[in-house]
């Protein structure tokens, strides 16, 4: 009998192709993350906010699954091990969710 975690075998899985345009390879700068949810989904907005006026704008939206955020914070708990190992300890900011401190609003 097969066991549900191993119910395909690993040589009936199939590479996926994933395409990155020129737009998105250049990358989005975030220096704010909102996260708001429902029952059913996370919204995730990347935001940017500059010194000035405490205004800013959302850059991106991503819109998952609790099962789909589940598994990305394991993935970024996961890399963020592997780049402390490699470049040392990140402190969190002094006000985690909030606008960078190092702007006077």
């Amino acid at each position: 009998m097969v066991a549900p975690n191993e119910e395909f075998d690993d040589s009936e899985r199939k590479a996926i192709n994933i395409e990155l345009n020129e737009q998105a390879a250049e990358g989005i700068y975030s220096n704010l993350v909102l996260v708001s949810h429902s029952p059913t989904e996370f919204v995730i907005d990347f935001a940017r906010i500059l010194p000035g006026p405490p205004k800013g704008k959302v850059q991106a939206r991503i819109i998952m699954t609790p099962q789909h955020i589940k598994s990305l914070v394991a993935t970024l708990q996961d890399n963020m091990a592997k780049f402390e190992r490699n470049f040392g300890p990140v402190q969190p900011p002094p006000n985690p969710g909030g606008p960078p401190s190092e702007f006077n609003f």
